[in-house]
């Protein structure tokens, strides 16, 4: 029986369970014996009487199998505890198993993803991390829309920056013949299959050879990219905000005993942020006017210079959520020069239909825009920024076969786990990190 159907049950009755020693402490007659087995975040506690001297051994890591009597405790520390008739050492941990008792860094538990999911923090947000992918996908079923699984190879440059890992080099010889690399976002794929299918979603890992050592920059990263066909920016701000508030509520339902963890232990105000968010309208402005807004406080800013055509910095986003909206707000029509080739461009020839959704205390969370349709316009921004039109021909004829119109963003998974888990740095969102100069497993 898993830990979880254990405290499910709350039955009074002879039980087996397995799992791995959190902590073993007692002396030669009674040995209390914590163990976990992954299936909840919550701890079982082993009594332990005619082994005590032989359990001593079973040190922290150490998987263990134990029989006994479940035994009901209300009002103690813990709502039941097993009281062992017999408790077998599986396997034990060499002396020099890595994680202790005492306090450790973050840094020192980046040196071990393989088995830093064994402490408090990361067995919380890597349980939270999975039901944010499972609700993300129900939203999505639930709201009939398709899954498209977008490659992970190809020689598209879907953004433009020419951040992409090569994995294969153009000429002759080479296993495709052409260059390819690792995918950037899986946007045009899924433009693709919205030209045909109507609304249309990928999750899928992204990468990026952006050589950043900030706290929100990974090299290899997982994205959630809807896209709708005959819908507009409008819509797809409403997308965003409903289901980022959606898939948040029901996380926090589901994982009482993590969020009471996380907020003990990284961020005391973590609940009340996630739950005024949820609570507030997403508000709008345009990107013209948050400059005029910035500007007025530019003196507080490491970056001061604040005219239009500023790529907004982090901390810009966070003082327009935090400090001049207090919540949610989407910045829309962006310059057309920083952003992507295939937004639409407004007919001021000066920006493109594109919006951001900015949070407190972590900046833009999702960004997205409404499709260029016309294919003079988007040849023309293809060439201006120097892209390979060969390459960008299926998706330039897109607009030639009944693209009329369509939105879709991105949004970072690993920025929307830090901002529900309230930890500080990416590398600390994810299983196994992959960082410049970071390679490990």
């Amino acid at each position: 029986m898993t830990i979880k159907d254990i405290f499910t049950r709350k039955k009074e009755e002879e039980i087996t369970t397995k799992g791995w020693v959190v902590s073993n402490r007692g002396n030669n007659k009674i040995r209390f014996l914590v163990i976990n087995d992954g299936s909840t975040f919550k701890n079982l506690q082993i009594v332990i009487k005619n082994q005590a001297e032989e359990i001593d051994k079973a040190r922290m890591g150490s998987a263990i199998l134990a029989k006994g009597i479940l035994k009901l405790t209300p009002g103690g520390k813990q709502e039941a505890e097993l009281v062992a008739e017999n408790v077998e050492i599986l396997k034990n941990t060499d002396e020099d198993y890595p994680l202790q008792k005492q306090g450790m860094s973050m840094e020192f538990l980046r040196e071990i993803p393989h088995l830093r999911h064994r402490t408090n923090l990361f067995r919380a947000v890597m349980r939270i991390r999975s039901t944010l992918t499972q609700e993300i996908h129900d939203y999505f079923r639930n709201n009939n829309f398709l899954n498209v699984s977008s490659p992970i190879i190809t020689s598209n440059d879907g953004e433009g920056a020419g951040e992409a890992f090569v994995v294969d080099d153009e000429g002759e010889g080479e296993f495709f013949g052409k260059k390819a690399t690792l995918g950037v976002t899986g946007q045009l794929q899924a433009e693709s299959y919205a030209n045909g299918f109507g609304d249309v979603y990928t999750f899928a890992p992204t990468f990026r050879a952006e050589n950043s050592n900030t706290k929100k920059h990974a090299a290899e990263f997982w994205m959630i990219e809807p896209e709708m066909a005959f819908k507009g920016i409008d819509d797809g701000i409403a997308l965003a905000d409903d289901l980022l508030k959606k898939v948040i509520s029901k996380t926090i339902e589901k994982h009482p005993e993590e969020f009471a963890f996380l907020e003990n232990h990284v961020d005391s105000t973590l609940i009340k942020r996630l739950k005024d968010f949820i609570s507030t309208g997403v508000k709008k402005i345009t990107y013209s006017d948050a400059i005029e807004k910035l500007k007025k406080v530019s003196d507080i800013f490491e970056e001061k210079n604040i005219e239009f055509g500023l790529d907004l910095a982090t901390e810009h986003e966070k003082y327009l959520a935090k400090e001049i909206f207090k919540g949610p707000v989407a910045v829309t029509n962006y310059p057309k020069d920083i952003k992507a080739f295939y937004m639409k461009q407004n007919d001021d020839g000066k920006t493109v239909a594109a919006f951001d959704i900015l949070v407190p205390g972590i900046g833009e969370l999702a960004g997205g825009s409404e499709r260029e349709t016309d294919y003079e316009k988007i040849e023309n921004r293809v060439r201006e920024l120097g892209l390979d039109q060969k390459e960008l021909q299926w998706y330039l004829d897109l607009r030639r076969f009944g693209q009329f119109m369509s939105v879709g963003f991105g949004l970072g998974f690993e920025r929307l786990v830090m901002y529900v888990t309230g930890v500080e740095n990416i590398r600390d969102s994810i299983p196994f990190p992959r960082t410049p100069r970071n390679l490990k497993m």
